[in-house]
C-alpha cells in the first residue's frame, strides 16, 4: 500500500525499476554463507553458499537507489542451492519487499531455476568438499543433530537446520550415493528478479515465467531477451489509476489493472489462498493480533506462502497501515532480528520435519505464532475478540462459498477446481491422498502462483502455443476423446469472452480479493463512522502542531469509547492505543493543511457515502451487524477494466545491439548486453508525458514552499511526529557489520525507554485526571476498561524489555524466568540472612495503624510466593502479569525491579552486553519513570483476580485510655467488600494479644486471621458480641483489616460502646471503612507515594469520642446544610459515572460526611437530648414518639381528613419504623436511625416522610425553637435537595439491611 504512495510521488511511472540476475560467481567460487548459521556436518550439497548479484539493469535509479546486499539476500534467502541430475529441479517463484526508512515499499518478484554448472573449478571444489565430508563423517548418511547452543538465537538457527526437505520417492538421494564430478551433472540455482514500485504479482510472475520458457525451449525466442527486458524496464508504464494495461511478454500478452481513486488500493496477492492456508477463524484471529500490534511470526517452508499471508493480512488493515518492523521473508543471516523488543510482522522459513517445540524464540509472551503449513496459530494470552466475530466469519464464508471455496470445521478451506482434470476423482482421502488433492487444487486454483512441477511444466512449455497440437486437440474433442489434462495443467484453453484459462483465473482471484477486502473495510466503516467527531483539532497551523505533537491529545478516547456498543469495548479500548490508529488520526489532522493521505481520502469518501444512505443519530450506537452492500459493484469494476483494455504498451522490438553476443544456448540464461539495458528511450510518448507532469509538480512545490515552513525542517518534524511511540521501523538488510548491529540494538534501547516514558506519563495523566474528577474538578477521561488496557500495555512493554538481549531463553515469559532465577538464588541465602536482617528505616514512634498489626516489609520473594500459590494462573506469562499488577497495586513495582536488577552477576549471566537491562543510564531512567506511578492508587490486582483466596488479618482495637478495654462476651465480626462478604466469624476468647508502643505502654487487642475469596475493596465491618459475662460492655476504638497479599489496610472507626444499658444499647454496629495510609515504617523505601488526601472545605470529619468529646461535638447550622448538599451531590456524581467505575455507595450513605451522618446532624440540631437525672435521649426516640402519635391519631380518626397521599405516606413511615424495631438484630438507636435513612433513600420516601415529622406536635416538646427542623424554609430546602435522589436506583449492601424484610 505504501508502495502506491512511493510510486505516485516524485517517481516516474515505470512498471519496473530493475531487472536483476542472482547466482554463482564463478570467479570467486564457493563461499560458505556463515551468516546463515549453516551446519558443516551436513552434506556439501545441502549446505548454504553465498550468492551474488551477477547483473542488474539499469545501474541505478535516482528515486529508488539499488541496494545490492538486500536484493541478493531476499532473492536467494537461503543462498545458492546445488542439485544433481538425480534431484528434482522444478523452478520456484517467490516475492519479497523492501521497506524504506520513510515507510514506502519496493516489491521484488523472483523466478528461481536450476542451471547446469559449466565451471570445472566449481565442480572440482564440490567434489573435494564431498570427499572431505565423507572422510570426517564416514557413517553419516543423514545430517547429524546440532550440539546444544548457549545462545537462544543460535539454538533457533540450529533447529532450523536440523531437518532438510525429504527427497521425493522418485529421486535418488545424493547425500547417500555421493557426488562424483565424472559421473554426475551439477546444477546450481539462479534467480531472475523484477523490482517494481507496486505489487503486480501476477503480471511479474507471468513475465518471468515466459523469460524462463524462452531459454528452455528447443528454439530461440522471436527476439533477443534484451528486447523484452528493455521493454518492461523502459517502455511499459504503470497503469493509470482506474485503468487497465496490456503489455507483451516473450510469448503472450499480459494484462494488469489498477484501482481508481475511490477504490481500495492495489493488492495482487491471492487472498483466497491466504484463507485456504489458515481457515477463516484463524485468519480473523491473526487479523486481530495485527490490529493490536502484537509480535507476529509466520512460519512456512514456502517463501511465497510467507509473503502471501503477510501481504494479505496487511492489505486487510485498510484504512490503517502497519507501522512497525515488517519483514515477510527473514533471511537466515538476520535471525537476530527476532530479538527485537518491538512489535513486528516477520516470516521465517521452516524445514520439513522441524518440530515446533524445538524452535526456541527469544520472546513469546506477546507473540502470535502462525504455522502456515500446519494451518494453526498460537495466540497470546488475554486476547480480546474482534467485534461481531461470529457474524463477520459467517459473511466471509458466504463470499468464499460463492467462489467455490468451502469452509470445513476445524480444517483449512478446500476449493473446487476452476478447470476439471480427469484424475481428481481417484485420489485417496487418506493423509497422503489429501495432500496430493490439496496440491492439485492449489494448482488448478493457481494457488501456488503457477509453480508447476517437473514433467507437468515440461509438457506445458512444450505444448503451449503450438498451433498443430491445438488442431489435434480440437480433432480429438470431435471424436469424443478427452485431452483435459493439458488444459488442467496450463489453463491454456479459451474461457468466457475469449479469455485464456490464466486470464480467467486471474479475474476470479481479483474479484475474490476485492470482495473479501470490502467485507473487512466495511467493518471499519461501521465501527469508525463518527470518528471525525472525536478528533481534537487544537493547533492553528501545521508548524505549531508538529512542534507540539508529543504534548497534544489528538483524539477524545474516553468520549469515543462511551459512544460505542458494550461488546465492542474490549477490542476498541486496546486498538485506539496502537501506533497505527495514532498515525491515522495524525494524518487526519494534517489533512487540513496538506493533501489527504490516499487511504484516508478513500476511507472518508466511504463514510460520507454511507451517511447519505444511512442517516442516524450520532449517539445511537448499535452492535447489530451490518453486511457489506457493495460487493457486486466492486467486482464489476474490476471485470469491466479487464474486459476492456484501456492502454496497450509499446511492443518489444529489436534494439541496436552488437551481433554475435548473447548467443542462444538451450537451458542457459545468456549474458545480456548491458549497454542497451542501462539507458531507456528518450522520446517515448509516456516518458514525455511523465516528465511534463513532474515539471508541473516541481513548479507547484516551489510556489508553496515559501508559504509553509522550510521543507527540510518540515520533513524533520514530520518524521519525528510519525515516529512518535515507534521504534525501529525496518531493520537495515544491506549492512550486517557488528557496528550496524550494535547501532540497531541501541535504537531498540532508546525506543524502549521512550515508550516507557510515554506509557507512564499517559497512565499518570489519565489517573490523576480521574482523581481530580472525584474531587469535583473537570470531567472524567478514563474508564476502568481503558485503565486496564494501559496496564496490560505496560505488562507487554516490561516483557519486551526483559526479553531483549537474552542469553538463553527459558519459558515463554522472560520476566518470570528472571524472577525464578532470583528466587532460587535468594532461597539459598535466606536462612543466613534471616537472623541478621536489619531495617534500613530508623525507628519511629508507632502509629495507630501499626498497633496490633505487624508491619509488612517490602519483599520481592513474598510477592513471588503469593503469585505461585494462585492455582488459577496456569502459565508463566500469566504469573508475570499478575506479579506486575500486584507490585503496581502495592506501589512497589520500581522498588522490586530495582532489587531484582541489583544482582549484577545474575543480570550478566542472563543477558548479553547490548541488552536494555545492562545499559545503566537507561535502566536508571526506566526505573525512575516506573517510580512516578507510585503517586496514584491502582487496584489492578484486586479488581482482576476476583476469584482467588486471600488471607486477611483483622484486629479489634479497644479504646486504650479507659479501663473497660476488654470484654468477657463472645465477639464476632463480618467483613464485607465490593465483591462479597466473609460471613459471620466467631472470635475465640483466647486470641487476646498485648503489644507495646515505643514508650513501652501496653495495648491489648483482639486479633484474628481468616481466609476467604477476594472481597475486593473493603466497605463495611459488622462487629458485635453476645453480651455474656461480667464485663459485657465493650468500648471499641476501631477495627483494622489488612489484605495480606496486597498489603492494603482498611480502618473502620467506631468510638462507641457495645452493650446493654450503655450508649444507645447496641450489641452490634455496622462500621464504614476507609483505606488507611501506610505507616512511616511501611512507606520507607518506596521513595514516592500517594500524597495525603485533601478534603474539600466544609466537609467536617466525623470526630472520635476520645478526641472531640464524641457526640457532644456540634457543627453549626451552615456546616450542616453544606454537609447535606455535599452528601447528596456525591451520590448524584456516583450514578453519573460508568457502572463499573462507581465504587461503594455504602460509604456515600453511611461513611464519614455521608448522607446518614449529615441528616443525623440536622436532626440533632436544637434537640433536647440531655436530661437531668435521666438517661440520654436519641433522635430515634423522637421518631418513635412521632410514629406512636400518628398511629394513635389514626385510630381516633384524626388522620381520615388528610389527603390520600399523605395518609399513605404516614402508613409507610409507621410500617418501616415497626419493621426496624421488630428486627432480631441488636443494632441500637443510632443504628436504627441509620437503617431508616438508608431504606428511605432506597425507596425514595425521605422527602415524603420529612413533612410528617415536622407537622407532628411531638416536635415542640423535643426541639428548641431555633432548631433547623422547626425552620420551615430550611426544611423545604432540605426536601428539595433530597428529591434529587428520586432519579437514581439506590441499592443497599446486604450487611446494612440484614434481617429487614420490606
Amino acid at each position: 500500500m505504501s508502495g502506491t504512495n512511493a510510486a505516485s510521488g516524485g517517481a516516474p511511472c515505470r512498471f519496473a525499476h530493475y531487472f536483476v540476475i542472482c547466482g554463482i560467481d564463478t570467479e570467486t567460487g564457493l563461499e560458505p554463507d556463515e551468516l546463515a548459521g549453516e551446519n558443516f556436518e551436513q552434506s556439501p550439497l545441502k549446505r548454504t553458499f553465498k550468492s551474488k548479484v551477477l547483473a542488474h539493469y539499469p545501474e541505478n535509479v535516482e528515486w529508488n537507489p539499488f541496494d545490492r546486499d538486500a536484493v541478493n539476500m531476499l532473492c536467494m534467502p537461503k543462498g545458492l542451492s546445488f542439485r544433481t541430475q538425480a534431484d528434482a529441479r522444478e523452478p520456484q517463484f517467490h516475492s519479497f519487499l523492501i521497506t524504506r526508512e520513510d515507510g514506502s515499499r519496493t516489491y521484488g518478484f523472483v523466478h528461481t531455476f536450476y542451471e547446469e554448472v559449466t565451471s570445472s573449478q566449481i565442480c572440482s571444489a564440490m567434489q573435494t568438499l564431498y570427499q572431505m565430508h565423507q572422510a570426517e563423517n564416514p557413517s553419516s548418511a543423514a545430517p547429524s543433530s546440532t550440539s546444544s547452543s548457549s545462545s537462544s538465537m543460535d539454538s533457533l538457527a540450529s533447529s532450523l537446520d536440523e531437518a532438510d526437505p525429504v527427497p521425493s520417492s522418485s529421486c535418488r538421494s545424493v547425500a547417500c550415493s555421493g557426488y562424483d564430478a565424472s559421473r554426475d551433472t551439477l546444477y546450481v540455482s539462479k534467480a531472475l528478479c523484477l523490482i517494481t514500485p507496486m505489487p503486480f504479482m501476477h503480471a511479474c510472475r507471468r513475465f518471468l515465467s515466459q523469460l524462463h520458457r524462452a531459454i528452455t525451449a528447443p528454439s530461440p525466442p522471436p527476439l533477443p531477451l534484451e528486447s523484452y527486458i528493455h521493454n518492461i524496464l523502459y517502455e511499459v508504464p504503470l497503469p493509470p489509476p482506474g485503468r487497465s494495461l496490456k503489455f507483451h511478454g516473450v510469448y503472450e500478452p499480459i494484462v494488469c489493472q489498477r484501482p481508481g481513486p475511490g477504490e481500495l488500493p492495489v493488492a495482487d496477492f491471492p487472498l483466497g489462498q491466504t484463507f485456504t492456508l489458515l481457515g477463516v477463524e484463524n485468519l480473523v484471529q491473526l487479523f486481530t493480533c495485527t490490529l493490536l500490534e502484537m509480535q507476529i511470526l509466520l512460519y512456512s517452508q514456502d517463501y511465497q506462502q510467507l509473503m502471501t499471508v503477510a501481504e494479505g493480512i496487511t492489505t486487510l488493515l485498510f484504512p490503517f497501515q502497519w507501522q512497525h518492523v515488517y519483514v515477510p521473508i527473514l533471511p537466515a543471516s538476520l535471525l537476530h532480528f527476532l530479538d527485537a523488543p518491538v512489535p513486528y510482522l516477520m516470516g521465517l522459513q521452516s524445514k520439513e520435519g522441524t518440530d515446533r517445540s524445538k524452535l526456541e524464540l527469544p520472546q513469546e509472551a506477546n507473540l502470535c505464532f502462525v504455522d502456515i503449513d500446519n494451518h494453526c496459530i498460537e495466540l497470546p494470552e488475554d486476547f480480546p475478540q474482534f467485534p461481531n466475530k461470529p457474524e463477520f466469519i459467517q459473511e466471509l464464508n458466504e463470499v468464499l462459498l460463492r467462489f467455490g471455496i468451502y469452509p470445513v470445521e476445524g480444517t483449512p478451506l478446500t476449493s473446487t477446481p476452476a478447470f476439471t482434470t480427469t484424475n481428481t476423482g481417484s485420489i485417496s482421502t487418506r493423509k497422503h491422498g489429501l495432500k496430493s488433492q490439496q496440491a492439485l487444487r492449489e494448482l488448478e486454483d493457481d494457488g501456488r502462483n503457477g509453480n508447476l512441477e517437473g514433467e507437468q511444466l515440461a509438457m506445458l512449455e512444450l505444448l503451449q502455443g503450438n498451433a498443430t497440437l491445438e488442431k489435434l486437440q480440437a480433432l480429438t474433442k470431435r471424436t469424443g476423446v478427452h485431452v483435459e489434462a493439458l488444459r488442467g495443467i496450463g489453463g491454456g484453453g479459451e474461457g468466457l469472452g475469449g479469455r485464456t484459462g490464466f486470464e480467467e483465473e486471474e479475474l476470479r482471484n481479483a474479484k475474490l480479493n476485492v470482495q473479501l477486502r470490502e467485507v473487512f473495510a466495511c467493518r471499519f466503516t461501521t465501527m469508525f463512522a463518527d470518528y471525525e467527531a472525536f478528533v481534537i483539532q487544537s493547533a492553528p497551523d501545521l508548524e505549531s502542531w508538529l512542534t507540539n505533537r508529543e504534548q497534544m491529545h489528538n483524539f477524545d478516547k474516553a468520549s469515543f469509547l462511551s459512544d460505542q456498543p458494550e461488546p465492542y469495548l474490549p477490542f476498541l479500548s486496546h486498538f485506539i492505543e496502537t501506533q497505527m490508529f495514532a498515525t491515522f488520526i495524525d494524518n487526519k489532522i494534517m489533512s487540513q493543511w496538506e493533501e489527504k493521505e490516499p487511504l484516508l481520502r478513500v476511507f472518508d469518501g466511504r463514510i460520507d457515502k454511507a451517511r447519505l444512505y444511512n442517516v442516524r443519530a450520532p449517539n445511537l450506537r448499535s452492535s447489530n451487524y451490518q453486511k457489506c452492500t457493495i460487493l457486486k459493484e466492486s467486482a464489476q469494476a474490476i471485470e469491466q477494466r479487464l474486459m476492456k483494455i484501456d492502454h496497450t504498451a509499446i511492443h518489444p522490438h529489436l534494439l541496436d545491439m552488437k551481433i554475435g553476443q548473447g548467443k542462444y544456448v538451450q537451458g542457459f540464461f545468456p549474458k545480456l548486453q548491458s549497454d542497451v539495458l542501462s539507458v531507456g528511450p528518450t522520446n517515448s510518448k509516456w516518458s514525455n508525458r511523465t516528465a511534463t507532469a513532474q515539471r508541473r509538480k516541481d513548479r507547484h512545490r516551489q510556489r508553496t514552499e515559501h508559504l509553509t515552513l522550510d521543507n527540510d525542517l518540515k520533513e524533520k518534524y514530520m518524521q519525528e511526529a510519525r515516529s512518535l511511540g515507534k521504534n525501529l521501523r525496518q531493520p537495515k538488510l544491506s549492512d550486517l557489520s557488528p557496528a550496524v548491529i550494535a547501532q540497531t540494538n541501541w535504537k531498540f534501547v532508546e525506543g524502549l525507554l521512550k515508550e516507557c516514558r510515554m506509557k507512564t506519563k499517559r497512565m499518570l495523566v489519565e489517573k490523576m485526571g480521574r482523581e481530580a474528577v472525584e474531587l469535583g474538578h473537570g470531567e472524567a477521561n478514563i474508564t476502568g476498561l481503558e485503565e486496564n488496557t494501559l496496564i496490560a500495555s505496560l505488562c507487554d512493554l516490561l516483557e519486551r524489555i526483559w526479553s531483549h538481549g537474552l542469553q538463553v531463553k527459558q519459558g515463554k515469559s522472560a520476566l518470570w524466568s528472571h524472577l525464578m532465577h532470583y528466587q532460587a538464588r535468594e532461597e539459598k541465602l535466606e536462612q543466613q540472612q534471616a537472623e541478621s536482617t536489619v531495617s534500613n528505616c530508623q525507628e519511629r514512634r508507632k502509629s495507630d495503624l501499626s498497633i496490633g498489626m505487624p508491619i509488612q516489609r517490602p519483599s520481592v520473594m513474598q510477592d513471588i510466593r503469593h503469585i505461585q500459590s494462585m492455582g488459577e494462573i496456569k502459565t508463566d506469562v500469566g504469573r508475570a502479569r499478575a506479579w506486575i499488577r500486584l507490585s503496581l497495586e502495592k506501589k512497589l513495582l520500581s522498588q522490586h525491579l530495582k532489587r531484582l536488577l541489583s544482582h549484577t552477576a545474575l543480570t550478566k549471566k542472563l543477558y548479553k552486553r547490548y541488552a536494555f537491562l545492562r545499559c545503566e543510564d537507561e535502566k536508571e531512567q526506566f526505573l525512575f519513570h516506573l517510580l512516578s506511578l507510585n503517586t496514584v492508587d491502582y487496584f489492578c490486582f484486586t479488581s482482576v483476580f476476583t476469584t482467588i483466596m486471600i488471607p486477611y488479618h483483622a484486629v479489634i482495637i479497644p479504646i486504650k485510655k479507659l479501663s473497660n478495654a476488654m470484654t468477657t462476651s463472645n465477639p464476632w465480626v463480618c467483613v464485607s467488600g465490593e465483591l462479597g462478604d466473609s460471613g459471620v466469624m466467631q472470635i475465640p476468647k483466647n486470641v487476646l494479644e498485648m503489644t507495646f508502643d515505643s514508650a513501652f505502654r501496653p495495648h491489648t487487642h483482639i486479633s484474628t486471621m481468616f481466609k476467604c475469596h477476594n472481597l475486593g475493596k473493603l466497605t463495611t465491618v459488622q462487629l458485635g458480641h453476645d453480651n455474656s459475662g461480667l464485663l459485657a460492655k465493650w468500648l471499641v476504638d476501631c477495627v483494622m483489616v489488612r489484605n495480606e497479599i496486597t498489603g492494603h489496610t482498611y480502618k473502620f472507626p467506631c468510638g462507641r460502646w457495645l452493650g446493654k444499658g450503655v450508649d444507645d444499647g447496641s450489641l452490634e454496629r455496622v462500621l464504614i471503612g476507609e483505606l488507611a495510609l501506610p505507616s512511616a515504617e511501611e512507606d520507607c523505601g518506596r521513595g514516592c507515594r500517594t500524597p495525603d488526601m485533601q478534603r474539600s472545605p466544609g466537609q467536617t470529619r466525623r470526630v472520635s469520642i476520645t478526641s472531640m468529646g464524641g457526640r457532644g461535638y456540634k457543627p453549626t447550622s451552615g456546616q450542616i446544610q453544606d454537609a447535606i448538599g455535599e452528601a447528596v451531590n456525591n451520590i448524584c456524581k456516583h450514578f453519573h459515572k460508568p457502572e463499573k467505575e462507581r465504587g461503594s455507595l455504602t460509604i456515600l450513605l453511611c461513611g464519614e460526611v455521608g448522607l446518614v451522618w449529615a441528616l443525623e446532624q440536622f436532626f440533632n440540631n436544637g434537640f433536647k437530648s440531655a436530661r437531668l437525672f435521666q438517661k440520654t435521649v436519641f433522635v430515634w426516640d423522637f421518631v418513635e414518639k412521632a410514629v406512636a402519635y400518628m398511629e394513635s391519631a389514626d385510630q381516633m380518626g384524626d388522620m381520615q381528613e388528610t389527603t390520600e397521599p399523605l395518609g399513605l405516606t404516614c402508613v409507610s413511615l409507621c410500617r418501616y419504623v415497626s419493621a426496624i424495631n421488630s428486627t432480631s438484630r441488636n443494632i441500637g438507636k443510632d443504628g436504627k436511625f441509620q437503617l431508616l435513612v438508608c431504606l428511605g433513600a432506597r425507596d425514595h420516601l425521605l422527602p415524603q416522610w420529612l413533612p410528617l415529622l415536622v407537622e407532628c406536635p411531638v416536635i415542640q416538646r423535643m426541639y428548641e425553637e431555633s432548631a433547623l427542623l422547626r425552620d420551615r424554609t430550611t426544611v423545604n430546602a432540605l426536601i428539595a435537595v433530597l428529591q434529587t435522589l428520586d432519579d437514581f436506583p439506590i441499592t443497599l449492601e446486604a450487611s446494612l439491611i440484614k434481617g429487614i424484610d420490606l
